[in-house]
């Protein structure tokens, strides 16, 4: 929301906006004459959409900007976020949409009048991705994740599928053929390549295939990778505390979760501590023995409860984070597991526990990297 209303303004329009979490919402904050545009997580009977004004869901606003210039739009269950801020570090000058921060730009989005292409993150968690004009489409990997909106796996296919044959050219992932018979596939990326994980080598093939279609220099935009120093809140270095290193990712699934404590085991660090917050009941309810199993893979784990964001407790009642901590010791005897269900708690627990050599993996999609910020904030500068 806030790369569209920057956006926005750029291009000349008056924006206003307002976040639950600061001033909160009230209907006094829509100016007369406003035309509201909202997100999926906020419903109909939000202040702000009663009070009569028109009405236009951030999924349009964006599919009108990928109508003004030619689009390269990225989706996948995994890996939107920084396949397509490799793409915008590799293609600069460009305009671009991101879900989170560019590390590189320092900003979530930009308009280039003088830029080709619009460079854009193409969510799948609402279907809104189906609403984009894109000229290049990519798809990272296909997964069941948000199972209040998909019915199945081959729901998800279907609407990839849908979002692949809007496009000029597609590209996707070797075992994604089935979806569009003359899509271009990806491999895994050799070069040089700051962030680890193999993950993120599949991301990066995937950018400079994109390029390529784009026209763009291949061999150029690869040696700009070399110097790609992430997205906001993926394997992102947040500092140290008592002498560990604290790294910050927005793993919320249980193959993102596997997949970073396996970068993190390439850093050479004596223990791996992971700190998880779960997102959404629905998600834990389905998925907590995955997540279990994938948390196992640490040396040390310490479980928090389940951050809601649009979903209520006592809809999904007997569904905590304690399931997942249950999940996680059963799935590997001997692994330590701690349930501290509170921010607090967590914070404390960590501060006495971590020492030099040790990386502590905040993960979540929530509020749990406050956790690592305060930690590395409040350390003792000499460690344990």
């Amino acid at each position: 929301m806030s790369g569209l209303a920057k956006v926005a303004r750029i291009l000349g329009a008056e924006v206003t906006g307002s976040d639950r979490l600061l001033e909160g919402h009230a209907a006094e904050n829509v100016p007369p004459g406003a035309e509201v545009v909202y997100s999926s997580a906020i419903p109909p009977d939000n202040p702000e959409r009663t009070t009569g004004a028109p009405e236009l869901h951030r999924a349009d606003l964006l599919a009108e900007l990928t109508q003004l210039k030619p689009t390269i739009a990225v989706s996948g269950t995994h890996g939107k976020t920084t396949t397509t801020s490799m793409l915008v570090h590799a293609m600069p000058g460009q305009s671009y949409l991101v879900g989170g921060e560019v590390r590189s730009t320092g900003t979530n989005a930009d308009w280039n009048p003088d830029g080709e292409w619009l460079i854009v993150e193409a969510d799948e968690s609402d279907r809104s991705l189906l609403k984009l004009h894109p000229t290049i489409a990519v798809v990272t990997n296909a997964e069941l994740d948000h199972h209040t909106e998909y019915a199945s796996s081959r729901d998800v296919d279907d609407t990839f599928r849908e979002f692949l044959a809007r496009a000029r050219d597609a590209v996707v992932a070797p075992d994604l053929t089935r979806l569009r018979a003359d899509a271009h596939v990806f491999g895994e990326y050799d070069g040089p390549l700051p962030v680890p994980g193999v993950h993120n080598r599949r991301n990066a093939a995937a950018a400079l295939k994109a390029i390529g279609l784009a026209g763009g220099d291949v061999q150029v935009a690869a040696d700009r990778l070399a110097t790609f120093a992430g997205a906001g809140r993926r394997f992102e270095i947040v500092g140290t505390a008592n002498g560990a290193t604290v790294v910050d990712d927005y793993a919320h699934h249980p193959t993102e979760v596997r997949a970073t404590i396996e970068a993190a085991r390439t850093q050479g660090a004596e223990r791996v501590i992971a700190l998880f917050q779960p997102h959404l009941f629905s998600r834990t309810q389905r998925e907590a023995k995955a997540f279990g199993e994938a948390l196992a893979q640490a040396d040390l784990v310490v479980q928090i409860d389940v951050y809601p964001a649009r979903e209520r407790q006592e809809d999904y009642p007997g569904v905590t984070g304690l399931l997942i901590a249950q999940h996680t010791a059963d799935a590997r005897r001997g692994v330590p597991v701690v349930w501290a269900k509170t921010h607090a708690t967590a914070r404390d627990f960590l501060q006495g526990t971590l020492q030099k050599g040790d990386l502590l993996l905040t993960m979540g999609a929530g509020d749990v990297n406050t956790i690592g910020r305060d930690l590395v904030a409040h350390s003792e500068p000499t460690g344990r």
